[in-house]
């Protein structure tokens, strides 16, 4: 007579083979004894992927898969410093322009930032933001452009002219 099997893993991702593979070996070099069925076996969702176990090694084999979830990275970066920051905020009449020239002065010294703001609401202010790990540049770069006035705008302005 044949163990009554557990699934223990399912997954109907791109990657289902790759990481039932995965699986399969980690429960392997956990002493149990696993086996992978695709969806050519009752009871398996079309597209899906398993892996089964003993049902006396059910226990044991979800401890390790917990195991080898913890040890994953993550994707992408587990940080603070692409959260957006908040460079400039305005809520008068020429908040749009204002913010629309914080943004020039952002991108002139190649510092990504985010504009938010509705000219048809007239109630939500207008917002500049940049990744924190570029606050500091930015606020460097509008004090640099805020002292070099409107001369130096103007001098630019007639650099891209010529």
């Amino acid at each position: 007579m044949e163990a009554e099997l557990t699934t223990v893993f399912r997954s109907a991702d791109p990657s289902a083979a790759e990481d039932a593979s995965a699986v399969l070996d980690a429960l392997a070099d956990g002493g149990l004894n696993p086996a992978i069925f695709t969806d050519e076996y009752p009871g398996v969702p079309p597209g899906a992927v398993e892996v089964r176990v003993p049902a006396e090694e059910e226990a044991r084999a979800l401890e390790l898969i917990a195991a080898m979830s913890a040890t994953e990275a993550e994707p992408g970066d587990p940080g603070h410093d692409l959260d957006l920051v908040e460079i400039y905020s305005g809520m008068s009449a020429t908040a749009e322009l204002e913010a629309m020239s914080v943004r020039s002065v952002l991108d002139s010294y190649e510092i990504p930032n985010v504009l938010g703001g509705a000219a048809q609401i007239p109630t939500l202010s207008f917002v500049v933001k940049v990744p924190a790990v570029y606050y500091d540049r930015a606020v460097s770069a509008l004090a640099e452009a805020e002292q070099a006035g409107p001369a130096a705008a103007e001098e630019a302005e007639q650099a891209t002219e010529a």
